[in-house]
């Protein structure tokens, strides 16, 4: 019995396309397509900035100061963080000491791990000695885990 209904569907369908030319069967009303995922590019207007800036956090704390195996984020060393709606990223950041070797290196490894970040369009990274960096920058934990109370 189900399949002389599902029989009877497949004829009622064919009989109603029956004689159709492809423009008036285009213009017969059609289900809704499936959306196709939206893929990741820039944020648009109204895009949650505090959400990307929670994700541009993490991205900051998987870049280490390889003297010291606690990420720039913990260790105080980002003085500013700015994200705005178009997804630019402005970054305000020091260095432990002036005279730190990994100098050179360091903004650019922030720099890539924010550009890594979907929805970032832009990134600056500005390396600033004032105020200088002292231990009390660090987070609570930084200083626990390094014996520093």
């Amino acid at each position: 019995m189900a399949e002389s209904a599902s029989n009877a569907q497949a004829t009622d369908a064919m009989e109603q396309t029956a004689g159709k030319t492809p423009e008036t069967a285009a213009s017969q009303p059609q289900p809704p397509a499936a959306e196709a995922p939206v893929p990741a590019g820039p944020p648009q207007p109204g895009v949650d900035v505090a959400v990307l800036e929670g994700q541009v956090k993490d991205a900051l704390r998987t870049v280490y100061d390889p003297e010291i195996p606690i990420n720039i984020q913990e260790l105080g060393l980002v003085y500013d963080l700015r994200v705005e709606p178009a997804g630019q990223v402005y970054v305000q950041m020091t260095l432990t000491a002036p005279s730190c070797p990994e100098a050179e290196m360091i903004p650019g490894r922030v720099e890539q791990a924010i550009r890594e970040v979907p929805g970032v369009t832009e990134v600056k990274v500005e390396l600033v000695w004032e105020p200088p960096w002292t231990p009390q920058k660090m987070s609570e934990a930084a200083r626990l885990q390094l014996g520093i109370f």
